[in-house]
């Protein structure tokens, strides 16, 4: 396992498709960037389109894949091939999955928090860090409803995770008071689009609840 640092806070703007969305992302700075690379989502990019957006992202940012019950095989060479820094999993993939990825870099798992057990089912499976997402039947994520965050509140997590799930410039501050990493995506969006003054607010409120005493 990858050691993840104690205390930092992070902040992951995912669904990245267009030239323009890194070119805004450069801009700012978040700490990491996600792309969508199993097929058949809304915010689904391919290899090639994948590869552009990885060249011209800012060595500073970190680039996060997203998967979905995608063959193990083609998540190793997916990741290696566009040098991810984090393989995110968002499907049914269990403890053996996630160690025939070992080595490869840092492993995210989604849990969709119906109940705190949900939660300890996850840091069973074996992977770095979990990302706490809403729970909406026949979905593995990207809803943009929040999560019930009294149940992540209340439990005992020993893992370092990242909250995701309805996050955006109305209650990131709240978002932030639970868990110092949230992970954003539509909320930064306009007509499906990513919006550079969005994604200013939106950094800039992070920042500043992360500086305050």
């Amino acid at each position: 396992m990858y050691e993840i640092t104690e205390g930092r806070s992070m902040i992951k703007l995912c669904g990245m498709r267009r030239t323009d969305d890194v070119r805004i992302i450069n801009e700012f700075l978040p700490d990491y960037m996600g792309m969508i690379l199993t097929q058949g989502f809304r915010r689904t990019v391919d290899i090639d389109t994948a590869k552009q957006l990885s060249a011209l992202t800012d060595s500073r940012i970190k680039k996060v894949g997203v998967f979905v019950n995608e063959p193990a095989d083609n998540v190793r060479r997916i990741a290696e091939l566009l040098s991810l820094d984090v393989i995110q999993l968002h499907g049914d993939e269990d403890r053996a999955y996630i160690r025939s990825l070992d080595g490869i870099c840092e492993i995210w798992k989604a849990v969709r928090v119906q109940s705190a057990e949900d939660i300890y089912r996850g840091e069973e499976l074996g992977c770095d860090m979990l990302l706490l997402d809403s729970f909406v039947k026949g979905t593995v994520g990207g809803t943009g409803i929040t999560a019930d965050w009294d149940i992540i509140k209340n439990a005992h997590i020993s893992l370092p995770y990242f909250l995701a799930g309805g996050i955006g410039e109305h209650n990131i501050s709240k978002a932030l008071e639970i868990c110092p990493n949230v992970d954003l995506s539509g909320s930064v969006e306009t007509d499906g689009v990513k919006d550079r003054e969005k994604i200013r607010r939106v950094t800039e409120l992070y920042r500043n609840r992360k500086e305050e005493p």
